[in-house]
C-alpha cells in the first residue's frame, strides 16, 4: 500500500495530539513490553521505531549508549529531544527513513498495526540489521480474551474488528498470532521466538478504575503462560 506523505503526517499528528499510550494500564503494558523484550536484546547500536511519548525510550536510553529513535510526529519528536538530549531523534515517516548504519537491536513496539505496509517495513528493517542483529516487535492480539468476550457480547463484530480504542490510536489492523508471524516470514526474516503477555479480561477503562499495580503485574505475567489468548504478542526475529 502506497501512502501520501502529507496525509500520513497529518494523521500521525492527530493521534499524537490526544495520545493515550502513557496512561494507566497502557503505560504499565509498555513497561512490561520492555521487560519481556529486554530479556533478549543484543548489545550494541539500537533503533526504536515509533517511540511516541518515550516510555520505552526511557528504558532503552538507560541500556544502550548508542540509541536512535524515529517517529513521524513532530509533536512527539520535539518532546523526545527535550527529554533525551543524548538520543538521536529522527522525525521521519518510516518509509522515508534511510539510516547510514546498521543496528544490533531494532524495536517495533506497537508499530506494525499502524503502518500502511508492514511487510515492506520489515523488509527495510531486515536490511538495517547488523549481521548478528535482531528485530523485536509487539502488537495487540486479536485473540485476547477481552476481545473474544466483546464479540460474545456483540459489542465487536469479530475479534479482528477495530474497536474504539484501535481507531483512536490510528490502528489499521488487529493481528492474530498467525497473521503476525506471517508478516516476518513474508519479509524474509527468521522467527527465533514467539510469545505473549497480559491475560486481559476487561477493557483498559475498567482495569484503570479498579485494579491495583499488583493485579496488573500478576495478569501481565499470567499472559506469558497463555500467549495465544494474551492481550499482547511478540516476536524476536533475525535476518
Amino acid at each position: 500500500m502506497s501512502i501520501n506523505e502529507q496525509t500520513e503526517q497529518a494523521r500521525l499528528e492527530t493521534v499524537a495530539a490526544d495520545s493515550w499510550y502513557d496512561r494507566g494500564a497502557n503505560a504499565a503494558m509498555i513497561r512490561y513490553t520492555a521487560d519481556v523484550l529486554g530479556r533478549h536484546w543484543r548489545p550494541g547500536r539500537c533503533l526504536e521505531l515509533g517511540p511516541a511519548e518515550g516510555l520505552m525510550t526511557e528504558i532503552l536510553s538507560e541500556t544502550f549508549a548508542d540509541l536512535t529513535v524515529v517517529d513521524g510526529s513532530d509533536l512527539f519528536c520535539r518532546s523526545l529531544r527535550q527529554r533525551f538530549p543524548a538520543v538521536n531523534v529522527q522525525c521521519s515517516l518510516f518509509e522515508q527513513f534511510h539510516p547510514d548504519c546498521q543496528f544490533d537491536t531494532v524495536i517495533l513496539s506497537h508499530v506494525l498495526e499502524h503502518v500502511a505496509s508492514p511487510t515492506t517495513l520489515l523488509q527495510s528493517v531486515r536490511a538495517w540489521l547488523s549481521p548478528h542483529g535482531a528485530v523485536y516487535a509487539a502488537v495487540p492480539n486479536a485473540r485476547s480474551i477481552h476481545r473474544q468476550a466483546a464479540v460474545l457480547m456483540r459489542t465487536l463484530p469479530n475479534d479482528h474488528s477495530l474497536n474504539e480504542t484501535d481507531i483512536h490510536h490510528g490502528h489499521r489492523r488487529v493481528y492474530g498470532p498467525e497473521s503476525f508471524r506471517n508478516e516476518f516470514v513474508a519479509a524474509g526474516l527468521t522467527i527465533r521466538l514467539f510469545g505473549g503477555y497480559w491475560l486481559k479480561p476487561l477493557s483498559n477503562a475498567q482495569i484503570d478504575a479498579s485494579w491495583t499495580p499488583d493485579m496488573l503485574e500478576a495478569f501481565m505475567r499470567l499472559g506469558e503462560r497463555y500467549p495465544d489468548i494474551a492481550a499482547e504478542i511478540y516476536v524476536v526475529a533475525t535476518s
